[in-house]
């Protein structure tokens, strides 16, 4: 059984910044859904939008990461392979795949909204964490809240490609419990990401014709450019990575059951789309399974 450490004892003031740590990251990843949605939509080239997900941070990130190497001293080569995989090059390839399948809604729905639930299982597996009755009450809930939200979502989409996308949510549960054993700081995690993964990138991107991305509208580039490498690439990982070690994985993770309703929110204006009643008792749910799920309130005994 992994050491105790870390599945932690969460006290409330960590409960809350850890929690604002991991909204901000779930509203970033909201904003993400969409911009990548519109990136494959226009028929951007993988290779080079994910050099804006990871070239880009991996300079930016240099001073963080270099002084360890991509294969830092004491770090089990399998843990740091999980991390890559899970939330690198990958993730992003498999996911955005996915994403010429299926819409941005049922995105939300088949990503981050069943993310926590293969956190949890793994987070159970791996680390030997259990779950108080509240906490599981929370997770009924955000399950409750996908159905309300996506509904047929989950089962509707264009192609098998659209199973990619809870792939990829599979993959990134991965990564939140093997950054949680790694013992990376934040900052030096997400540049090591993004350095092995604009490595596994740079095949691709020669075999791309560079022209089919300098040629798009540039208010898309610049769009682009604002969600994958700055807000991504760089804050959200990093915010991610700070809420894992304040609340421990499945914690951190419920917090992503809030991007679909989040993703509903921003449609109003963005697309114009006002939400069902369906919706909005989803927004409910997520909001009410997040509380319990991430223990910032529950009742009866704790887990062990």
């Amino acid at each position: 059984m992994a050491e105790a450490t870390l599945v932690p004892v969460v006290g409330r003031r960590q409960a809350v910044v850890g929690g604002l740590l991991a909204f901000v990251t779930v509203t970033i990843w909201a904003i993400w859904i969409v911009g990548t949605r519109q990136a494959v939509t226009v028929h951007l080239p993988l290779g080079w939008l994910g050099m804006l997900r990871f070239g880009l941070p991996a300079i930016a990130l240099a001073p963080f990461w270099w002084r360890l190497g991509l294969l830092p001293k004491g770090l089990d080569w399998r843990v740091l392979t999980i991390m890559v995989i899970g939330a690198g090059a990958p993730f992003l390839l498999v996911v955005a795949t996915g994403m010429r399948f299926a819409e941005a809604g049922q995105i939300g729905v088949l990503a981050p909204g069943t993310m926590p639930l293969f956190v949890a299982l793994l987070s159970a597996a791996v680390d030997g964490e259990r779950f108080s009755a509240s906490r599981l009450v929370g997770f009924a809930l955000v399950i409750a809240a996908l159905f309300a939200i996506g509904g047929s979502a989950l089962w509707m989409g264009q192609g098998v490609g659209v199973l990619l996308i809870p792939f990829g949510a599979f993959l990134w549960g991965a990564y939140t419990v093997a950054y949680r054993r790694s013992g990376l700081d934040p900052l030096a995690a997400a540049g090591i990401i993004a350095a092995w993964s604009t490595i596994l990138l740079l095949p691709l991107v020669v075999t791309e014709n560079p022209a089919d991305f300098f040629h798009a509208d540039p208010l898309i580039l610049a769009g682009q450019f604002l969600s994958q490498s700055v807000l991504s690439g760089v804050v959200a990982l990093v915010c991610y990575g700070m809420s894992v070690r304040m609340l421990g994985s499945s914690r951190a993770a419920i917090f992503s059951a809030l991007a679909p309703p989040l993703a509903a929110i921003i449609a109003i204006p963005v697309l114009n789309e006002v939400p069902s009643m369906l919706t909005i008792l989803g927004v409910a749910l997520a909001v009410a399974g997040v509380a319990l799920g991430s223990g910032a309130i529950s009742f009866g005994r704790r887990a062990a």
